[in-house]
């Protein structure tokens, strides 16, 4: 038979006591008072409290705003109550450090906006750099994107320590609501700042955007100080890298050229993660093994033409009944590659006429536009392949402009190109040092 307890035996809870009356800000007890404790206890227990009594007692200086006072009202505040209590700060020459944090949290425009004129001011010395410190990561807090020029400002501008970490702080708080590249561009200078904390905790926040592996594997190219470096290893070494799937045109039964191969056995080795190579020529059916966790698969075209339309996304939807396939835009769509070709151009042109590009034959709609663009981004123009060999016997004499062939790998055009302009004029993409280099940098940084 099981005793139930006895009443002596049953803990009883130390509640405070109900106060019976609307709380009294002047019957609060000192601090250091035994019975300050159970006082505001009761006090937060209070529901709805009024505040205005409170608010009123503090601005006026018959209660001091200490923190655990602070810490009971700051659960019922509303804006307009956290606007008075920080203008009253502001306003006080004797401030106290607990109440920002307190008050502060409160997110609301006009709490933004009372946030940003402070500190905006004390730019202009009316906030000494303590004061500026409490706020900066209140801002933050708001995670209003308006407000990101002027963290940005302070953390980058060379002033005291305490204001740049609280600057970065308050943008660590508000990370989701900066615009992404300006605010990656933010962090990645920070990473090489001369304050190894700031750099640090750069290097950390930069791990938490999207993603990052890109502008955490860039950093690993600058000159970071020792423990910023191996913090960037940690970073990298946490973030999983997917394997790659590039996926070129080929010859007849799969052949893929060496220039390409090449390519991707120095990327497989910079990335530290498979990368495998498939010619839409090859015969053979696409490997059935699972993928791994996740595969990003690089179309290496260079023109949107019927295999980057229909080939491509067939053979994207018929990986993923094997695991998840990232699908990346054509190889000529990306910015970074158009501007890659832009500077190829101008380093080519020096001492000659305007340049053209000898390109696969492509139609439709969507080519005109895009061969239209890449003349307006290269300065080179685009001259599509005549079908007969004389016709491009005379297209290579023509005084006109030099020829560049628009082939990543050596190709039929490529070698056909080399008895009537050279072999160095007649290169594909990949034998050029800079596009290669360029294309090999943009491959490595993705997730």
């Amino acid at each position: 038979m099981v005793r139930r307890p006895g009443p002596s035996s049953v803990p009883v809870p130390l509640l405070a006591p109900e106060l019976p009356f609307e709380p009294d800000p002047g019957a609060l007890p000192a601090p250091g008072h035994a019975d300050r404790w159970t006082w505001l206890l009761s006090l937060r227990r209070q529901r709805p409290l009024v505040l205005e009594p409170w608010l009123l007692a503090i601005e006026v200086g018959q209660l001091e705003p200490e923190a655990d006072l602070l810490a009971v009202l700051a659960d019922q505040l509303d804006a307009d109550a956290a606007i008075r209590l920080l203008r009253f700060w502001l306003q006080n020459p004797e401030r106290s450090p607990s109440l920002p944090n307190l008050v502060g949290r409160v997110r609301d425009t006009a709490v933004a906006d009372l946030l940003a004129a402070a500190l905006a001011d004390g730019g202009e010395g009316r906030l000494d750099s303590v004061c500026q410190t409490l706020l900066l990561p209140l801002l933050g807090h708001q995670r209003r994107s308006g407000d990101f020029p002027l963290l940005q400002k302070l953390v980058l501008q060379p002033g005291p320590r305490q204001v740049r970490q609280s600057a970065l702080e308050g943008l660590i708080l508000g990370l989701s609501a900066w615009p992404l590249p300006a605010l990656r561009s933010t962090l990645v200078s920070l990473a090489s700042d001369l304050d190894p904390l700031l750099a640090g905790a750069a290097v950390d926040a930069l791990a938490r955007l999207p993603n990052a592996r890109s502008p955490l594997s860039l950093l690993e190219r600058s000159s970071l100080e020792a423990s910023v470096a191996e913090r960037l290893q940690r970073r990298l070494r946490a973030l999983p890298t997917s394997s790659l799937l590039l996926l070129v045109h080929g010859r007849a039964d799969g052949f893929i050229p060496p220039d390409i191969r090449s390519l991707a056995a120095e990327l497989e080795q910079r990335r530290g993660a498979p990368v495998r190579l498939r010619a839409l020529t090859d015969p053979s059916p696409l490997p059935p093994e699972p993928l791994g966790d996740s595969l990003s698969l690089i179309p290496l075209f260079l023109l949107p033409g019927g295999h980057v339309r229909h080939d491509v996304p067939a053979i994207a939807t018929a990986l993923r009944r094997q695991g998840p396939v990232r699908l990346l835009p054509f190889l000529g769509a990306w910015p970074c590659w158009q501007r890659a070709l832009a500077f190829e151009v101008v380093q080519g042109a020096a001492d000659r006429a305007r340049p053209r590009w000898l390109h696969h034959p492509i139609a439709g709609r969507l080519a005109v536009r895009y061969l239209a663009h890449l003349e307006r981004v290269t300065g080179a123009a685009c001259i599509q392949t005549p079908e007969a060999h004389n016709d491009l016997v005379a297209l290579a004499g023509d005084q006109r402009g030099g020829l560049m062939p628009l082939c990543l790998g050596a190709s039929r055009l490529s070698e056909c190109l080399v008895p009537l302009l050279g072999e160095a004029a007649a290169a594909p993409l990949l034998a050029r040092p800079a596009l290669r280099e360029g294309l090999l940098q943009a491959l490595e940084v993705l997730p």
